[in-house]
């Protein structure tokens, strides 16, 4: 999963929200040196991961850019299942997630002092293009392809990826219909064991 959505699974908990957010930027035994529940946020944040890749509907969204893409399906769909949690009127009803994200970007501002390496960066671009609002259109998706491209070693172009997103959208909103659910009490049961 991407951002918006490890930010909506963290359930409005600012310290969980910090872990699950900048996860990705921590390395190994440096977890350790944040606050315990910052790293339940971190572990979370993991565990979302490893049960996205592993969820039949996440394969077969996969399947679709995997021909041209191959290991960066992965990062792909989770992109593209932020902008159908953006639209999904059960999680966002009307313009929701336009304070959901402003909420967002305040908590996070909370624990800049300690942010991983990199991640400041990586926050102020955030906070500066809305992007977790943004993934609701489908431009705000584009850009965040052609982010990852930028950041890729083995691919260049995030234009089939675009192509791809619109020719298959409906099927790609299926699996997240099919997927998003099983995450959601994932993350409930997860936290609940804390």
């Amino acid at each position: 999963m991407n951002y918006l959505a490890h930010a909506y699974l963290s359930f409005g908990e600012p310290e969980i929200l910090a872990g699950n957010i900048f996860s990705d930027f921590i390395k190994g035994k440096k977890r350790y040196n944040f606050p315990q529940r910052i790293q339940e946020g971190i572990a979370l944040h993991r565990a979302i991961d490893e049960y996205t890749d592993q969820h039949s509907a996440t394969a077969a969204a996969k399947e679709f850019f995997r021909p041209i893409y191959r290991l960066y399906a992965s990062p792909i769909t989770d992109i593209i299942y932020d902008h159908f949690l953006a639209n999904d009127a059960t999680v966002f009803p009307g313009d929701t997630l336009r304070t959901f994200a402003a909420n967002t970007y305040t908590q996070l501002k909370q624990f800049e002092n300690v942010f991983p390496e990199n991640f400041g960066t990586v926050f102020y671009y955030m906070q500066l293009h809305d992007w977790l609002y943004n993934y609701r259109l489908n431009q705000g998706i584009f850009r965040s392809l052609e982010g990852l491209v930028r950041r890729a070693t083995y691919i260049n172009d995030a234009r089939p990826a675009q192509e791809l997103f619109v020719q298959h959208y409906d099927a790609l909103r299926e699996c997240y219909d099919s997927f998003f659910p099983d995450v959601r009490e994932l993350a409930k049961r997860y936290l609940g064991n804390y």
